[in-house]
């Protein structure tokens, strides 16, 4: 056989020797019924052909892949990745591993992730909801089933299901008043879809501050989009198409916050002498972006840690009730917002 080919497994090395299975199992864990000449030549080829335990296999053989599920709507920005490595970090003092799947913000392989994890026997899942999430009875067996499972940032059924968010009314309302500080009055808001918590609640937090600026509400100035570019840059236009141009406009995220500075820009208005902008997540490319973009950073690292720390709870108290962790925000102030 080819060594380093393929993952050796215990067949592999059973078939090498000519012994079962359990026999090599057995011998390198040490077993007193193996003889002592047997473990060696065991142990030695199991040193020869490179052989690691899978600890997937492992697992079931006793009922417990110490495996979590982590479900994302994308890997490829650094809000996602930042969490990961958070509950990565959580999930490798407790001797777990996690399988990382995307929903590419569908709700369809949202639901697909799900069954595949399921069926990958891992002990629970931690999952951010996709855009398109508005049903959630893909997650129905794990609650009647009491399967481990934490929602965060964008969650659903916070009385069943323990969740991590951010105070995303605190954040909006932040911004909010940030602007008014900064001489800006028409003040727009880029929302996402309804039925999403983190758009409610930025959407309560903007209204909150123009209200505690003693700025009237102006219904024109909130639109909405899906928080792909193409609908941000669309919203973006409808704003900037109003007989009264807004002077300051933010983002539900820096994804939305990005595409409205391109359409900014397109039409020849100035960041922020004209419309001021701010995004949400302070994304890497809020920095490199001209000008840089003022954006609310989120404690990415630990809103994974702590949603770590809510699933092994559910592990070692499955009685305990389900717990919302609320953490804060900070807003980080660059050119894009100050004249």
């Amino acid at each position: 056989m080819e060594k380093g080919k393929r993952h050796i497994s215990l067949k592999d090395l059973a078939l090498e020797i000519g012994v079962s299975i359990s026999t090599v199992s057995r011998a390198l864990n040490n077993h007193p019924d193996i003889s002592p000449e047997v473990t060696r030549r065991i142990q030695k080829l199991a040193a020869e052909m490179n052989y690691t335990p899978n600890p997937l296999a492992m697992g079931l053989l006793k009922q417990a892949t110490r495996m979590i599920g982590v479900i994302v709507p994308d890997l490829v920005t650094h809000f996602y990745s930042s969490i990961i490595s958070g509950i990565e970090e959580v999930a490798e003092e407790k001797g777990y591993y996690i399988l990382i799947a995307s929903s590419n913000e569908t709700l369809k392989k949202e639901i697909i992730s799900v069954r595949n994890m399921l069926n990958t026997r891992v002990e629970g899942l931690i999952v951010c909801l996709s855009q398109e999430t508005k049903s959630y009875e893909h997650f129905d067996r794990l609650i009647k089933n009491d399967i481990p499972l934490v929602f965060f940032d964008r969650v659903c059924r916070i009385n069943e299901v323990p969740s991590v968010v951010v105070n995303n009314v605190d954040a909006a309302k932040k911004i909010t008043r940030h602007f008014y500080k900064n001489g800006f009055r028409r003040i727009g808001y880029i929302a996402g879809p309804n039925h999403l918590n983190i758009s409610q609640e930025r959407a309560e937090g903007y209204l909150s501050g123009l209200q505690s600026c003693g700025i009237e509400f102006n219904p024109e100035l909130l639109v909405q989009c899906n928080m792909s570019s193409k609908d941000a840059t669309r919203a973006t236009g409808r704003l900037l198409d109003l007989p009264q141009k807004p002077d300051a406009i933010f983002g539900i995220n820096d994804t939305v916050a990005f595409a409205a500075m391109k359409e900014i820009k397109r039409r020849g208005l100035r960041i922020p002498e004209d419309i001021a902008l701010v995004g949400f997540t302070d994304e890497f490319h809020a920095t490199v972006v001209d000008p840089p973009l003022t954006s609310i950073t989120h404690p990415t690292f630990e809103i994974g840690q702590a949603a770590a720390r809510l699933f092994f709870n559910q592990i070692e108290n499955p009685e305990s009730e389900p717990e919302q962790v609320v953490l804060n925000t900070k807003l980080v102030v660059r050119k894009s917002s100050v004249k």
